[in-house]
């Protein structure tokens, strides 16, 4: 039987490096795919609650329905997480900014620590928040491989590596490898994941970014689906038979970067986003 999750020795380490800082921890910041904030939401942030304040950030907020969004953020703060939905490719930082700097301490920089499933733009906050680009930051998931301490600008924050819940769902594994907070790769074919992701956004009315970027219908198995998306990308090998695994690659890129346009996954109140697979 195949892996089901990806949970390399770097995310144990940060666990128990982020667990040994916990009770120097003013604030915490946990940092969301605004796209699924439930699915992308952090096992590390029970570690740290009740005992001290936490603050959300939906990041790729870009790419997102606005709408639901807002709905989102709504959702957060009445349940007690003050709530920034964020395109941190772009500034817009600075209400963010000047709330923290509302709770810093008068003798001493405010701590914070930066949490979140990997790639989802913590050391994108990190760099912003100090004003410099103090933290790595690339589209790897893992990229970040211990804890590393960041100051500037009142603030002392602690980056840790993306770290996942090696307990859930299989099929949350599955689901969050789609917005490129996992390695799918670990865990299954790219052509299994597109025809999975395909049956998902079918069924979901998500369909219509494929088809207006690719003008591809959403008849047929999603075999068939994969067939055509090869044939429209010439992912193609000799005698023009088309290379599955590159096209569910193609497919599963496009809809992780945004390609399909704004897309929210899922609503406050849903039920667990993998059970609809």
């Amino acid at each position: 039987m195949g892996r089901t999750v990806w949970y390399p020795g770097h995310m144990a380490k940060g666990k128990r490096q982020l667990e040994a800082l916990a009770a120097n921890i003013d604030l915490l910041i946990e940092v969301r795919d605004a796209r699924a904030p439930n699915l992308s939401s952090s096992p590390m942030v029970k570690l740290f609650t009740p005992k001290m304040k936490v603050w959300v950030v939906l990041s790729k907020a870009d790419l997102a329905e606005e709408k639901v969004t807002k709905q989102w953020a709504s959702y957060l703060k009445l349940h007690g997480f003050p709530t920034w939905p964020l395109d941190l490719r772009k500034s817009g930082v600075s209400q963010l900014k000047k709330e923290l700097a509302a709770q810093k301490p008068s003798y001493r920089d405010l701590r914070i620590a930066v949490v979140g499933t990997p790639n989802v733009g913590k050391s994108m906050l990190i760099n912003q928040l100090v004003g410099r680009r103090a933290a790595l930051v690339g589209g790897i998931p893992g990229v970040t491989r211990g804890v590393s301490w960041f100051s500037g600008q009142g603030f002392l924050l602690v980056d840790s590596p993306g770290i996942l819940d090696p307990h859930s769902d299989p099929r949350a594994q599955r689901m969050i490898s789609w917005i490129g907070s996992s390695r799918g790769q670990v865990i299954g074919s790219w052509e299994e994941h597109a025809k999975d992701c395909m049956s998902f956004m079918i069924r979901a009315g998500l369909w219509r970014g494929v088809k207006d970027t690719w003008g591809l219908e959403p008849e047929g198995t999603p075999a068939e689906l994969l067939e055509k998306v090869g044939r429209r990308l010439g992912k193609l090998m000799s005698g023009g038979v088309v290379d599955t695994e590159n096209a569910g690659l193609a497919f599963m890129e496009a809809f992780a970067t945004g390609k399909f346009g704004r897309m929210s996954l899922e609503k406050p109140g849903d039920p667990p986003l993998w059970e609809k697979l």
